[in-house]
């Protein structure tokens, strides 16, 4: 396959390599002529590891060259990377000033021909290829994406002085498609090499994909080191604690708890949570991190809070008053807060959870909702059929398939508000909104 490249920073330089180094035709493209002189002297305009070997190769191969000439990269290729820098602007956000000049520059060459393949490869924010990419290719070359040539998105995750590893190890290959299959064949024959799975998804989800990744990985930096921070004024060894912490692959290492829902709550994590930063204030530790967790899961209940409110109704069903699904501990369940929150601003509240019932309740739970919630109590119904039949809006808790049943009798009137990602059920128009999704 012929390839051009444009943008020979790092990651189109180690993609230019690489896939030069594989057996396919690659052409790069910069306005740096320096850079360009470099490659076509075999030599990486990068220090990365592995690099220099790979374009001296590739060049004597003739396998590997650069341009500054755009036009002729595009004409002579059937797929064009784009590798170009958005960097940040003061505010934070991006400039995504080179990337609508190289879109340009790659439309003003597409009115020669068609049938070419636009792939994206630059970290952009979700909506960038829609909004920046495709218009400025479409004006360029006065053609139509989708029908006169193929967009998509295919973001890199390479580390720096691991990237040639990377390339050749990625977890999966992500591609984001604005017109399904109009590139899905390119990309295919491009990473022929690789054995990684191949996600075929929306374009917007694979511009975002990468700010997750390395937000992810900043927030376990973050977390490690405050930890260990802690650990230190304690006297423990912070490595030993965490090395012990990463055994556990089925809670923490894992994809446990890695699902947008609604709040935590609980006899632990929230208790144990305000332990912790007590310890740091008492050692007058500053753990922004640990402190804000608490903070942002109250703004979380409060979306919830905003959505009921938004609705503009005032008859609301509650399905689901326990912390999670499968047990009646009531004790800082986000729910059992939203229904205060509700029954101090004047809605006529309606509740469900089997597990909840008054007659089942001992103990502990007995005892704290006599003591703590009496007012809720007296809301609660005896069905969730009861409840959706008499309520304009109908919260979801958790996911007891009892719950999915009650949507079943949802009218044209009523609207449904999922704080658990009830599986299986939606409805296409305003009725329906998820909390994060």
């Amino acid at each position: 396959m012929k390839v051009s490249v444009f943008g020979l920073g790092y990651v189109g330089c180690v993609s230019a390599a690489c896939l030069a180094t594989e057996g396919h035709k690659v052409i790069g493209v910069d306005v740096n002529p320096v850079k360009v002189d470099l490659i076509n002297a075999g030599k990486s305009p990068i220090v990365e590891r592995d690099t220099d070997s790979m374009v001296a190769a590739a060049v004597k191969a003739d396998r590997l060259s650069a341009t500054l000439d755009s036009r002729k990269a595009v004409l002579e290729s059937d797929i064009s990377l784009v590798c170009v820098g958005t960097p940040s602007n003061h505010n934070g956000s991006q400039d995504l000033s080179y990337l609508e000049r190289v879109s340009g520059d790659i439309g003003q060459s597409l009115k020669y021909k068609d049938g070419h393949s636009v792939v994206v490869r630059s970290t952009v924010p979700p909506g960038s290829t829609e909004q920046v990419v495709i218009p400025a290719l479409e004006k360029a070359s006065g053609k139509t994406a989708g029908q006169h040539f193929g967009v998509c998105v295919n973001p890199e995750f390479m580390r720096e002085g691991n990237a040639v590893h990377d390339f050749y190890h990625p977890p999966f290959v992500v591609v984001g498609e604005v017109f399904p299959n109009t590139s899905a064949q390119a990309i295919s024959a491009l990473y022929h090499m690789l054995s990684a799975p191949f996600v075929y998804t929306s374009v917007r989800a694979a511009e975002m994909i990468k700010y997750v990744n390395n937000a992810w990985h900043a927030l376990k930096v973050a977390f490690a080191n405050e930890i260990g921070t802690l650990c230190k004024e304690n006297g423990i060894d912070s490595h030993e604690l965490m090395d012990i912490f990463c055994r556990d692959i089925v809670l923490n290492i894992s994809t446990a708890y890695l699902k947008p829902g609604f709040a935590f709550g609980g006899s632990c994590l929230p208790k144990e949570l305000r332990a912790i930063n007590y310890q740091a204030s008492r050692a007058d530790l500053a753990l922004p991190l640990l402190g804000s967790i608490l903070p942002s899961n109250e703004a979380h209940i409060r979306r919830a809070l905003e959505l009921i409110v938004r609705s503009g109704k005032r008859r609301v069903g509650l399905l689901g008053l326990s912390f999670k699904a499968g047990t009646d501990d009531l004790r800082e369940s986000p729910l059992v807060i939203l229904a205060e929150w509700l029954i101090g601003k004047g809605y006529h509240l309606r509740i469900y959870d089997r597990g909840v019932s008054l007659a089942q309740l001992i103990g502990t739970n007995k005892e704290y909702i006599e003591r703590e919630i009496p007012h809720i109590a007296r809301l609660m119904m005896n069905s969730a059929k009861e409840v959706v039949a008499s309520s304009e809006v109908i919260v979801v808790g958790n996911k007891s398939p009892e719950m999915h049943q009650a949507l079943n009798d949802i009218t044209d009137g009523q609207i449904v508000i999922d704080l658990a990602r009830i599986e299986g059920f939606s409805i296409t128009d305003d009725r329906y909104q998820g909390i994060c999704w």
